[in-house]
């Protein structure tokens, strides 16, 4: 199985140096992974390096935790967007998902979806599975298929755990459309990534990439 489409090759570390963002590029580039997955303020030098590959430039919005305000959440991705983002991985209001203020939690991805496609960018959500009952997935499910974003995304991988195959499972029961999976947190080889592809996952956030094309 190829698998270098699969995967976004990430890196979200606070201490990320510009060196260590065009170092994971030419990887990308050498690898042809699906993405580059990165904070915010490193966008622009992604954009840069990765101009005329085939490789996606990908932007966290309100990583790890999710805290910011619908309001804010939209203008972070519309500044990711503006520097060069073609994908936007967002990060849900935890709290209001699991107190069950699903009005909430529907405005704030139907804002950022609205966002994301008016430039015809591709939106992930990030639903942070390890505090999730199956209720919570049930819930957020319906929302991201009502708001109509592209992708649900397990963890940020700065949880309590990242992803699982009881997770991919869930989605797989309670999505009805077309909504893709990506798994992330936790995938570090080759038989894991083949594990959740296999369950349907479509792609992979990961920053042992070239551990799992490479089965090394």
């Amino acid at each position: 199985m190829e698998l270098n489409k699969y995967i976004d090759h990430t890196l979200l570390k606070p201490t990320a140096s510009e060196k260590d963002i065009i170092k994971i590029c030419n990887e990308a580039k050498e690898y042809h992974f699906a993405s580059v997955c990165v904070n915010p303020c490193n966008v622009s030098l992604v954009r840069k390096e990765l101009k005329g590959s085939d490789v996606k430039v990908c932007s966290v919005i309100s990583f790890p935790f999710g805290a910011s305000s619908t309001e804010v959440k939209v203008e972070e991705a519309k500044k990711a967007i503006e520097a060069g983002a073609e994908e936007i991985d967002m990060v849900i209001n935890v709290g209001k998902l699991l107190e069950g203020d699903l009005e909430y939690t529907q405005n704030e991805v139907s804002a950022i979806t609205k966002a994301c496609h008016e430039k015809n960018v591709l939106l992930k959500v990030i639903v942070e599975t390890c505090y999730l009952e199956e209720k919570n997935i049930a819930d957020i499910c319906a929302i991201i298929e009502k708001a109509g974003a592209d992708f649900i995304k397990t963890s940020t991988g700065y949880g309590s755990r990242g992803a699982s195959v009881e997770d991919i499972k869930l989605f797989k029961k309670y999505l009805k459309k077309d909504t893709k999976i990506k798994a992330s947190g936790g995938v570090r080889t080759r038989e894991d990534a083949e594990t959740y592809i296999g369950l349907g996952c479509s792609r992979i956030g990961a920053s042992s990439g070239i551990a799992i094309v490479t089965g090394k």
